[in-house]
């Protein structure tokens, strides 16, 4: 199994024991648990901060989970690239042939175990449409996608709800999107920004 900063013996646990006290510190909690899969993608929302870098850290701390996310390949070079391995980082070539999706989907068939988390609004604005590369990778693995709500207002991160896609990818965007509703984040004033997106962003 790849060590990462969430499950280094010794390490781990101090850093999830610090974690846990500064989010009890601050007033946040998490309300639920993650779905007992070998492999999901986690959507988490609203990002309107960040902090939400921070938050994202704890919650997963909190969950005791063991978490991948995608980084540009520049950030694992010599000589800092390991830290950003050890961090669960998957360095991503926008430069190859290949696109996004399609080393996710590479590196998710070549685990044994693949927890993903994604940030679908790709900025701190508001957005009317979500990126939908989450969504593709997904159907292209044939596995479930996880949700955590941010609710800034209560201070709470609702995590676990489980969504598995279908055939119709207009439908299952707006319900994934619609189950965020009243979700405010941790900076509830962000304006809202117009962004327009293709079917493989």
């Amino acid at each position: 199994m790849k060590l990462t900063i969430f499950n280094t013996p010794i390490i781990s646990p101090i850093f999830r024991f610090i974690s846990n006290s500064i989010m009890r510190l601050a007033g946040w909690r998490v309300d639920g648990k993650m779905p007992d899969l070998p492999k999901y993608i986690i959507v988490g929302a609203p990002h309107t901060s960040n902090w939400d870098f921070v938050l994202f850290l704890g919650i997963v701390f909190r969950l005791k989970l063991n978490v991948r996310y995608m980084g540009k390949a520049e950030l694992f070079n010599n000589p800092f690239g390991w830290f950003f391995y050890w961090c669960g980082g998957i360095p991503v070539d926008r430069k190859k042939s290949t696109g996004l999706v399609e080393q996710m989907v590479d590196v998710c068939n070549q685990s044994e175990k693949f927890v993903l988390v994604i940030a679908p609004e790709g900025t701190r604005y508001q957005v009317h449409e979500w990126k939908r590369g989450f969504y593709h990778i997904a159907k292209s693995t044939n596995i479930p996608i996880a949700l955590v709500k941010v609710d800034g207002a209560h201070k709470t991160a609702h995590a676990g709800e489980v969504f598995h896609l279908t055939n119709d990818i207009e439908a299952d965007m707006k319900s994934i999107q619609d189950a965020f509703n009243g979700m405010t984040g941790i900076n509830p004033r962000q304006k809202t920004k117009k962004k327009y997106i293709t079917l493989q962003e």
